[in-house]
């Protein structure tokens, strides 16, 4: 039986240095996870050099290339432009990747090719639940048959600004005076309106029944203080209903504290052996 120093410790890189990444290394810095923060990636030296002043233990600031040469394990924490451009990189060097800019993989030629280079290099794609609750319900549920997955989301406006949805309408976040439908049709329409707002979407038509089919409804609400995402699922198994309401991220409102708690969750699960949950 292997002691706790005894297991290898599993080595991650980070790229992207803002709320979520910055949540995801304090975990690793407070040894929340058992494993090791060995580089960090951020387009802006500024962000990069500001996150390690604020651990303790602090990983080397390094390129991409170098970054995924280092660890076992990438956590992208920056966009889905970083999933298109590293995501196969680190998956032909047979390294895992987690990926938390799920809209990305919304383009079906990209996921299959990410899905087929981890095949092939025996690697491993890692897509945390994010801000929702649920995802472990509706994959059990797809076993079987699903009928209907709505997605309700509800948010202040200043969780929705610089969305191309508000811009190219032209839509004044201010003019709000009480909860309004802003947007209403499918996953694969909400992720292109909301691309930084509803990655929930994203993760929902994964484990679910796809993009196009996947209804969200986008609510906002100038009184909101939390953002509410309200989920409901019909198959053949029944009926399942979740409602969460988050705290937005203290570095950026568009995001959920949850979304960066889940992250760090998956990594937990990675490194410990008693496994719960589908």
């Amino acid at each position: 039986m292997l002691s706790e120093t005894e297991y290898i410790m599993l080595k991650i890189g980070i790229i992207g240095c803002g709320s979520i990444g910055t949540e995801i290394c304090k975990a690793i810095d407070a040894k929340l996870i058992n494993a090791q923060l060995v580089a960090v990636y951020d387009r802006s030296e500024e962000h990069g050099g500001k996150l390690l002043g604020a651990l303790s233990n602090m990983p080397r600031l390094l390129s991409v290339d170098d970054l995924i040469s280092e660890s076992d394990i990438v956590v992208e924490c920056a966009s889905a432009a970083a999933v298109r451009e590293y995501g196969l990189e680190v998956l032909e060097r047979g390294k895992d990747l987690m990926i938390l800019s799920v809209g990305a993989l919304t383009d079906p030629e990209l996921l299959e090719k990410l899905v087929k280079t981890a095949a092939t290099h025996h690697s491993r794609i890692y897509i945390p639940s994010g801000a929702i609750a649920g995802i472990d319900g509706l994959r059990s549920a797809s076993i079987a048959s699903i009928d209907k997955v709505m997605l309700t989301t509800t948010k202040n406006p200043a969780g929705l600004k610089g969305a191309p949805y508000i811009i190219n309408n032209n839509i004044d976040l201010g003019s709000f005076r009480e909860k309004t439908l802003l947007f209403e049709g499918n996953a694969e329409e909400a992720i292109a309106a909301f691309p930084a707002n509803v990655n929930v979407a994203a993760s929902l038509s994964l484990a679910g029944i796809g993009a196009k089919e996947t209804q969200v409804r986008v609510f906002v609400d100038p009184g909101a203080v939390r953002n509410i995402h309200e989920i409901t699922v019909e198959g053949a198994f029944g009926k399942f209903t979740c409602r969460i309401e988050n705290v937005p991220s203290p570095g950026n409102p568009r995001t959920s504290f949850l979304a960066a708690l889940s992250a760090i969750a998956t990594l937990k699960k990675i490194t410990e052996p008693l496994q719960i949950g589908t």
